[in-house]
């Protein structure tokens, strides 16, 4: 099956392709969910220094606006899912950034994290992906992801400190 591979043209064609697209990051011709994570983490530091309260603000925007643009994206698309709409890494990696410590260490160990469980899918994420259908559905399973990532971040600390 071949799959529509957008480009440049598609995502600046209308807003929520943009913002789906993560302002462009998921044009990367390899790893496009890897690169959502990456501008995910830069838009968390330049926030994280503000205050915690703040990225989990842009965390729930994020979610918001990315369930109305991967919703219209994946319509034109005709793709619910589509591999380049990255905006739900970002919204869920902000999510993670507010929660855990603002040291270099924390999140990339945070990164690396999220995009295990982003990648791997365990129970019940894959069951969630398949119940739910269009943009509300590509956002919550990274959601998922998400909490994985922050609860093995959680048993680490506890057992290392």
């Amino acid at each position: 099956m071949i799959v529509f591979r957008p480009g440049a043209a598609f995502v600046v064609s209308h807003p929520a392709h943009f913002f789906a697209f993560g302002f462009g990051a998921g044009l990367a011709p390899y790893a496009p969910g890897t690169a959502g994570t990456a501008l995910g983490w830069a838009l968390g530091w330049a926030l994280g220094g503000l205050h915690p309260e703040a990225l989990l603000l842009a965390a729930l925007l994020f979610f918001g606006i990315g369930v109305w643009a991967c919703e219209v994206t994946g319509r034109h698309l005709g793709v619910a899912d589509h591999g380049a709409m990255v905006c739900d890494e970002i919204a869920a990696f902000l999510l993670v950034l507010a929660l855990v410590p603002r040291e270099l260490a924390w999140q990339a160990a945070a990164f690396v994290a999220f995009r295990f469980f982003d990648i791997a899918k365990p129970p019940p994420i894959r069951y969630f992906e398949r119940r739910y259908l269009g943009g509300f559905g590509v956002m919550f399973d990274d959601l998922l992801a998400a909490g994985y990532a922050l609860l093995v971040l959680a048993l680490l600390k506890r057992l290392l400190f």
